[in-house]
């Protein structure tokens, strides 16, 4: 994939921090998709995206963003970032906002942001202390689409939320990735959201990429076999992605199911879900 084809291309990240070492991260976020970050806490995710977005110092590795390796005022407009549902002030409304937002950024649009308002049933005078979890995450996203982003970061934006507002919420990501010069990349813990709308997953344990692969080749050819210990010994090394052993029979993690099935027909090979793929490359082992 040439440069010019990412929204965002980390090469070899690598920060340290006391026990816990980011160590040569690299991924990248193809404009045009969504990308989901997952990994168990302590993985080094929040650290990826500050890292990236310039926020801590790396001590190795390089960051490209939009085609630019260097962080001006004029690139971070076009980047929407969302943190923390609790971003603004509690005192402020979201009309207070969209004045001081018109005064910070060149590039705000106020048509735009009363629309994303009315369109996510948000009071426009309504104090930001009042308005639930989900209305200020809805909120957060409404401000980081209203100045011309072209690359959405987001850090756990649907955790803690209820259904409805976390597929409200995914929906407006898909929106935004209609548009092909655009891109997301999204932290989450909730991989059942990133299962709806991600085009690819990375993957980051203990510090590391252990994988960076399309949403549709881990939920679609990835499989798991279960067997007892005579199947098991009878399954290829080079076939073991990654396994376990259970009270009463083994979990073998494989890349293409279906030629797993054909090749141990004794075997049951079930549908491997993205947690699934997760935690048998962290409780189980691997080559």
């Amino acid at each position: 994939m040439r440069m010019q084809d990412n929204a965002l291309a980390v090469k070899g990240l690598t920060k340290r921090y006391g026990r816990f070492t980011l160590e040569n991260v690299s991924f990248s976020v193809p404009r045009g998709t969504v990308v989901g970050l997952v990994g168990e806490n302590g993985a080094g995710k929040s650290t990826t995206l500050n890292a990236a977005l310039g926020l801590i110092h790396a001590d190795a590795g390089s960051v490209e963003i939009l085609g630019e390796q260097t962080l001006d005022a004029a690139l971070r407009e076009q980047i929407g970032v969302v943190f923390d549902a609790n971003a603004f002030p509690n005192a402020l409304t979201p009309e207070k906002l969209n004045r001081i937002f018109r005064r910070i950024y060149r590039t705000w649009e106020e048509e735009r942001y009363r629309s994303l308002l009315r369109e996510m049933g948000l009071p426009a005078d309504r104090r930001i202390g009042k308005l639930s979890k989900g209305m200020k995450m809805k909120l957060a996203i409404a401000v980081a689409l209203s100045h011309g982003a072209k690359l959405l970061i987001l850090d756990e934006a649907t955790s803690g939320l209820d259904p409805i507002a976390r597929e409200e919420i995914l929906d407006l990501l898909l929106d935004f990735v209609q548009a092909e010069d655009h891109a997301v990349l999204i932290s989450s813990h909730i991989t059942s959201d990133l299962e709806k709308i991600a085009d690819y997953i990375v993957f980051l344990h203990a510090g590391r990429v252990i994988f960076e692969k399309p949403k549709d080749e881990l939920r679609y050819r990835y499989g798991i076999v279960r067997c007892g210990e005579a199947q098991f010994a009878a399954i290829d090394e080079t076939d073991r992605v990654a396994w376990r052993r259970q009270d009463y029979e083994w979990e073998v993690l494989v890349a293409d199911r279906e030629a797993a099935q054909r090749k141990y027909p004794k075997s049951v090979v079930d549908p491997a879900t993205i947690d699934e793929i997760m935690l048998l490359h962290i409780k189980g082992e691997t080559k």
